[in-house]
């Protein structure tokens, strides 16, 4: 087997509130990193070189998978639809609708007159834009309300650093100026004349919110946050009646509005932001609905206020507080409200009227996943949801509010076929040190026997309070087909089991994450559904985290762990203010600059700072270049670290995609590529693994 790559240590001592510590391989973080973001090409020479040297030493481990990954990637292509169409909205004269042409990578966005879906007109073909760039991705698109605009927001380095286009979609000819430097989000007034979007500061955080008027370059600053921990994005009402600039953290928001039959109007603050208060509002006629945790609400309630009105003092209950059962999101329409709402990782949907008629939507399956789906009008009945779940592929329904009648728009479909009489899904609770139930959801084939001679892979996050719901996936099943259970750990820091399950895996509590990790990974193994060392462990992004740290804490669990742009160097990047997401995090990890006891905390599970001579598993770990939420240097420090104290002869691989940020390859065929990368790892990570 080719040698790894041997990274030169260059000794680093932090002193930081008395406690000191070391890192050979700080110099992997490009001091021009701010401007590596936008042009790649910037990258240190050495860097880039050491991250090529890694990138084929990975090649060269797994190269007796090629044939493999090939294979799995025409599996999971052949699941694929390849010209897929998803269901129409309509807005007043027209509908809007996606699609994908036979063999495209990206979709287009189309329209077509009501009463008349042959006359197709396209608005946007991602694939003609994208074309000549090596990423690209679009966060935004949309039309405006007066139907003669379209906009999107184009990124086309993974940096997340976005430019918004727009064109007239009436027959003129006239250029329309770009708005660079965006967030991507942005929003027509209501009166088509105004383009509000968000700008990002040098640092790359969403921090001001600016109105253009359309045709002009000129731009006026219309809001500026001076919290840098706080992110600011922007919104229209379904209504119409408002444009709301949101702002905040993980922990407390605030929310200004501009009118929307006065766009140029300053904004007024709808109730001035109080630490641990989060709310957010939805117009609907002379009111607002707001979905809030206002008077210890932890899971949430619904209240209301006059629009005219909106300060916390007006508030009253519209739908009272009830634990256990957290409201996740709602909606609004003339006559109708309708929130999700999850009680123990499993969602329903509850309608209600202005009588307060109330209708439920709640599947019966053991496992699944229920969501509202968006739409552009305010004066309809028809409400629009998605069901799925591991078993049963994604299924497009629209309802009509007032009479409860049913239509299914579309069902996804598998061309290679799928038939789910042929699998099973289980929710089981594992037990975690201090006694709390840890919801786990496990799917597998009907006859694959559990008594663990089966492989499993085990998928955790445990983040933000974001939810991993138990969805279809037709890539899980190239390894479900081939005898394995693919499960997913419904951690702490998550909110399936309401907002608390957050809170218990956050800031101080945030060891319950990991721990509730490893006795999923203990109780699957004890049921039957795998066995110590033949377990392979999945995390991305803040999931890294826990990767990082499950390895460090029971490497003798798992044949492999993959990690995808983990955030493994912890204590380091929240003592970097200077880094996009630091400030905002604070309250998610807490703040190592400034409190001892954090620095503690954070250190004490810290993945690269825990690393230490132990017998790891086979990891594979994956980064974006341009990626600013993970930087490219923290798994590349992660998987330096590694080798130098690693005990076992299992590989440690860094894979660093170059033309990509932290969403990976965006192209829906190359982001397969990636994902039979994955499951080829998996498979030779448990063919490959020592007898336990």
């Amino acid at each position: 087997m080719t040698c790894p790559p041997k990274p030169r240590k260059i000794p680093h001592t932090i002193t930081q509130l008395g406690r000191t510590r070391h890192d050979d391989y700080a110099w992997m973080k490009d001091d021009n990193w701010q401007n590596v973001l936008r042009d790649p090409a910037l990258l240190r020479p050495e860097i880039a070189e050491h991250l090529r040297a890694e990138n084929a030493y990975t090649h060269a481990v797994l190269s007796g998978t090629e044939a493999l990954q090939d294979q799995l990637m025409a599996e999971m292509k052949g699941r694929m639809q390849l010209d897929d169409t998803y269901p129409a909205l309509p807005h007043g004269p027209f509908f809007y609708q996606t699609s994908y042409s036979a063999g495209a990578q990206y979709p287009l966005y189309r329209r077509y007159p009501a009463g008349n879906a042959q006359a197709v007109q396209v608005l946007l073909d991602v694939n003609d834009a994208a074309r000549g760039h090596d990423y690209y991705a679009v966060a935004a698109a949309t039309h405006s309300p007066d139907h003669t605009l379209f906009a999107h927001a184009e990124d086309t380095q993974g940096s997340e650093i976005y430019r918004i286009r727009i064109r007239h979609l009436d027959g003129q000819s006239t250029i329309i100026p770009t708005v660079d430097n965006c967030s991507g989000a942005f929003v027509f007034s209501p009166d088509s004349r105004f383009l509000f979007w968000v700008w990002r500061d040098e640092h790359g955080r969403p921090a001001r919110v600016y109105r253009r008027r359309i045709g002009e370059e000129a731009d006026t600053l219309v809001y500026e946050e001076p919290d840098p921990g706080f992110f600011v994005g922007v919104e229209a009402t379904r209504s119409g009646g408002w444009i709301i600039i949101s702002t905040g953290n993980h922990d407390t928001s605030e929310a200004w509005l501009v009118p929307g039959h006065d766009p140029q109007a300053p904004p007024v603050c709808a109730t001035p932001r109080q630490s641990g208060l989060i709310y957010g509002l939805h117009h609907q006629g002379s009111r607002f609905i707001i979905l809030t945790n206002a008077d210890g609400a932890d899971d949430f309630r619904l209240m209301e206020a006059p629009d005219t009105a909106p300060e916390r003092a007006n508030w009253r209950d519209l739908v009272p507080h009830e634990p256990g059962r957290y409201i996740t999101d709602c909606m609004v329409w003339s006559g109708h409200i309708a929130w999700r709402e999850r009680r123990d990782a499993n969602t329903r949907i509850i309608i209600r009227d202005h009588a307060g008629g109330i209708r439920a939507l709640e599947p019966t399956e053991a496992a699944y996943d229920l969501t509202l789906s968006g739409g552009y009008e305010y004066d309809t009945t028809e409400l629009r949801y998605v069901y799925q779940s591991p078993t049963t592929p994604r299924q497009w329904h629209a309802r009509d509010m007032v009479t409860g009648a049913d239509q299914l728009l579309k069902q996804q479909e598998v061309p290679s076929g799928h038939d789910p009489a042929q699998y099973r899904c289980w929710r089981l609770m594992a037990t975690a040190p201090d006694g709390e139930q840890v919801p786990v959801t496990v799917l597998g084939r009907h006859d694959t026997p559990v008594d663990g001679s089966a492989p499993l892979l085990l998928y955790g996050y445990g983040a933000y309070g974001h939810a991993i719901d138990p969805v279809f996936s037709t890539r899980a099943l190239s390894l479900v087909d081939r005898g394995w259970f693919h499960a997913i750990a419904h951690v702490r820091g998550g909110s399936e089991k309401g907002w608390n399950w957050f809170l218990g895996g956050r800031g101080r509590n945030k060891p319950n994450t990991f721990t509730d990790f490893i006795a999923c990974a203990t109780t699957l193994a004890d049921a039957g559904f795998g066995a110590s060392g033949r377990i392979v462990a999945d995390g991305r992004s803040a999931g890294g985290m826990v990767m990082g740290a499950i390895a460090n804490m029971r490497p003798d669990l798992f044949a492999g762990i993959v990690a995808v742009v983990p955030f493994v160097d912890e204590l380091n990047t929240m003592s970097d203010a200077s880094l996009p997401l630091t400030p905002p995090e604070w309250p998610e990890w807490g703040n190592p600059l400034e409190d001892a006891q954090a620095y503690d905390l954070i250190a004490s599970y810290a993945a690269y700072e825990q690393v230490g001579p132990r017998a790891y598993p086979a990891i594979l770990a994956m980064g974006g270049l341009t990626d600013p939420r993970v930087t490219y240097w923290e798994p590349a420090k992660w998987v330096a670290r590694l080798r130098d104290h690693n005990r076992s002869d299992r590989p440690i691989m860094l894979r660093t995609n170059m033309e990509a940020g932290h969403r990976g390859a965006t192209g829906r065929f190359d982001s397969l590529k990636e994902a039979a990368l994955i499951h080829a790892f998996a498979l030779w990570a448990v063919e490959t693994a020592p007898p336990k």
